[in-house]
This record gives structure tokens, C-alpha cells and sequence, in this order.
């Protein structure tokens, strides 16, 4: 396999998940905001490295007021 036609898959690979993503995100806001905090509670653990604490806290979703029904989706105010 040519290293142009393993480019191309890798290309097309990134926008397919780029493209899960933002569906995920826009159909399904409550999942996404789970999925966030799942990943970042981990990564910001005491005794973790820098690096990983700035990427927990990337990853981690902004604190919302809402009520527990919310989705989390943020068009309403």
C-alpha cells in the first residue's frame, strides 16, 4: 500500500469521526456531557502529571445551573 493511499484513508478516517462527533453532540448533548466528565474525572486525579490535569480540564464540560432534566444543550439562555 502506497503511502499517498494510506494518507487518504487517514484523511477520511478524521473526518468521519470529526463528523460522529458533532453529531453526537448535536442530537445527543446529554450523552456527550457524560461522556466528557467520564473522560476528565480520570486525567484530573491528585498526582497526575501536569499535562494530564490541563487535558482533564480541556476535556471537562463547563458547569451548568441547570436543571437535572436539561440536556445541557444551552439554547435556552
Amino acid at each position: 500500500m502506497s503511502a499517498g493511499l494510506l494518507l487518504q484513508y487517514a484523511v477520511v478516517a478524521l473526518a468521519a469521526a470529526a463528523s460522529v462527533l458533532v453529531v453526537l453532540h448535536k442530537r445527543f448533548p446529554g450523552t456527550t456531557r457524560r461522556l466528557r466528565v467520564a473522560l476528565a474525572l480520570p486525567l484530573l486525579r491528585a498526582g497526575r502529571p501536569g499535562w494530564m490535569r490541563a487535558l482533564g480540564r480541556w476535556l471537562a464540560p463547563a458547569p451548568t445551573t441547570t436543571g437535572k432534566d436539561c440536556g445541557g444543550c444551552d439554547s435556552c439562555g
